[in-house]
């Protein structure tokens, strides 16, 4: 689990990173909070399709999604996420 959280922890932010450098480059005429914004949320999307994906492959690995107990998966794919929201 560690090496998964450690991954996430750099991966979201050097995402976040790459986006504000690459539309530094691409769109020097944006402000610096334009920049922000959109690797904001280019960011938040990643997350989300991340976080529904992960939904979903924790939601089929159950038999009973109501009574069941949610398997390894959710240790190794959603805490990194949750995580990376926190801080």
């Amino acid at each position: 689990m560690l090496p998964t959280l450690a991954g996430g922890t750099l991966f979201f932010p050097g995402l976040f990173a790459l986006c504000s450098w690459a539309l530094r480059r691409w769109r020097p005429e944006w402000t610096r909070t334009d920049r922000v914004m959109i690797s904001t949320r280019l960011v938040s999307s990643v997350q989300a399709v991340l976080a529904t994906g992960s939904g979903i492959v924790i939601i089929r690995s159950c038999n009973d999604v109501v009574t069941g107990r949610i398997t390894r998966t959710f240790s190794q794919v959603e805490e990194p996420q949750l995580v990376v929201q926190e801080s």
